[in-house]
């Protein structure tokens, strides 16, 4: 984890790809732990200290994650969310050169909570959310190639199941179809780019995440 800009209201930092945001079943120490203990020392705040989780990025991917430092902050970063006033862009080394430079998929996600995955359909289906991303094409390797990818929806494994769907695997990740695992364990999903306008002083907040250096492959995309 490092920090990428806090003020009194909002903290947002980068996330490494072996991180929980929150507690889970693992019982390991998570992003929202490390920062109550980061404040209280830094700030000698006595009890409790008040850390609000606006949005989650799954373990395995690494990038920006944003956390309110007020009870204000929280009601209204929670509002924009809802409301796509937040605009998220990540970048995905996949599989496989897509079949158009760029395009906007709209389409329907049914999660399968028992599996802890996501299927995605052209048609809805009972149960089904809608879910839309837009992609470019940034670079491309012999294998791979470099997406930046436009969140419109926030669903269960978006990015992961359309880019999947399309052909397109994001490099490391098993469960969608990529064929090998990651040495690190993570995913080639990096939350690069986060824009808002601040929930308090109405500042526009534009926060770029420096891609993960434990991988080769990132370094070369970075400075293609």
């Amino acid at each position: 984890m490092t920090i990428l800009y806090e003020d009194n209201h909002i903290i947002i930092v980068n996330k490494t790809n072996n991180e929980i945001v929150q507690v889970d079943k693992t019982g390991d120490i998570s992003l929202e732990d490390s920062l109550k203990a980061y404040i209280k020392e830094k700030y000698q705040k006595p009890g409790n200290v008040f850390l609000g989780v606006t949005h989650r990025l799954d373990r395995p991917v690494s990038g920006i994650v944003v956390f309110a430092k007020t009870s204000k902050a929280l009601t209204r970063l929670n509002e924009m969310f809802r409301n796509g006033e937040v605009q998220k862009t990540y970048w995905a080394i996949v599989k496989d050169r897509p079949k158009q430079e760029a395009a906007t998929l709209e389409q329907y996600i049914v999660r399968n909570e028992k599996q802890n995955k996501s299927y995605v359909y052209n048609q809805p289906k009972p149960n089904a959310k809608k879910a839309i991303l837009s992609y470019r094409l940034l670079s491309l390797s012999d294998r791979y190639a470099l997406l930046e990818v436009d969140l419109k929806t926030g669903r269960h494994h978006q990015i992961r199941c359309q880019l999947a769907g399309m052909g397109c695997p994001i490099k490391g990740d098993l469960k969608y179809g990529f064929p090998r695992s990651n040495p690190n364990g993570g995913i080639s999903l990096h939350a690069r780019r986060i824009q808002f306008v601040h929930p308090v002083s109405k500042n526009l907040i534009d926060i770029v995440a420096p891609c993960p250096q434990d991988e080769a492959l990132w370094r070369v995309f970075a400075q293609s």
